[in-house]
């Protein structure tokens, strides 16, 4: 059992509650376990309140400092008038961490920056700017993504073929397919994905039936490219060929002015394959 213990099955009424009008109001101290536990299955697990100090402090070596469980809304509430609502700490570890199985990990709103970062961020996944007027960031360190490029959205027409690396123009009122023929102006870019690239931005994304194509503009991707048409050596430009979807050379420097999707990275002798090829669109 805890040292200290509170049952309350009451409406509004705290099981356990400290009041200090200048330190804390309640304070827990554990080597191994939990500082402060508070459950409930109705509102707050723990509500900390404070007009100058800590709403609530917790202290752990080994374990969690706070811990709050709720079945039914929030697990841990943190209201501040002037200063921070909730606040985390480490020296070497994880100031804060969120992690959520079917929702958001952590959703903020502020009414002038929904987040500040003072420090580099890095993001693993998709970053995606649903609107981006509205998600304007700040930061004083370096915004790192770990995906290859910058892709968009786009409408694709109804029958439209796009898997990963697939090579894609521009059709009828201005939705997608992929490519057919051999220096096409129409060229719009790649789409992300194959291989080992993943997008790390992907601009007017909303939700579709699946038929909206991430396309890179920018960067690294994997490229369908079919080599017959003239074997691809690192540097050489590419243009969309006659093979659907795919890549090719560009043999006639004249053709490819304006049909041009990018550089290679890598060789391709013969054959079809899928290469990096860096997007630079011309």
């Amino acid at each position: 059992m805890g040292a200290l213990v509170g049952d309350s099955n009451g409406p509004n009424i705290a099981a356990v509650r400290g009041t200090n009008s200048q330190g804390f109001g309640v304070e827990g101290e554990s080597d191994t376990q939990f500082g402060v536990i508070g459950i409930c299955k109705a509102v707050i697990g723990v509500k900390g309140v404070s007009e100058t100090g800590t709403g609530v402090s917790g202290d752990s070596p080994q374990g969690f400092g706070v811990v709050g469980q709720s079945l039914t809304l929030s697990g841990v509430l943190g209201i501040s008038n002037t200063s921070t609502g909730v606040q985390g700490k480490s020296t070497s570890g994880i100031g804060v961490e969120a992690e959520s199985e079917s929702g958001v990990g952590i959703s903020a709103k502020g009414g002038r920056l929904a987040g500040f970062f003072d420090g580099h961020v890095q993001v693993t996944r998709d970053f995606r700017v649903d609107h981006v007027i509205a998600a304007n960031i700040e930061c004083s360190g370096d915004v790192t993504l770990t995906g290859a490029d910058c892709a968009e959205h786009f409408d694709a027409i109804p029958d439209a073929v796009f898997e990963p690396g697939t090579v894609m123009a521009i059709g009828t009122g201005g939705a997608l397919d992929a490519s057919t023929k051999a220096y096409d102006k129409k060229v719009a870019g790649v789409v992300s994905g194959a291989g080992s690239f993943r997008p790390a931005v992907i601009l007017d994304r909303k939700p579709s039936n699946g038929r909206r194509p991430s396309v890179a503009l920018v960067g690294k991707v994997y490229c369908k490219v079919d080599a017959d048409y003239g074997a691809v050596e690192v540097g050489d430009l590419l243009t969309t060929s006659d093979t659907l979807g795919h890549a090719m050379k560009v043999s006639d420097p004249g053709k490819g002015f304006g049909a041009v999707i990018g550089k290679a990275l890598q060789p391709l002798g013969k054959g079809k394959g899928l290469i990096p090829i860096l997007i630079a669109l011309a």
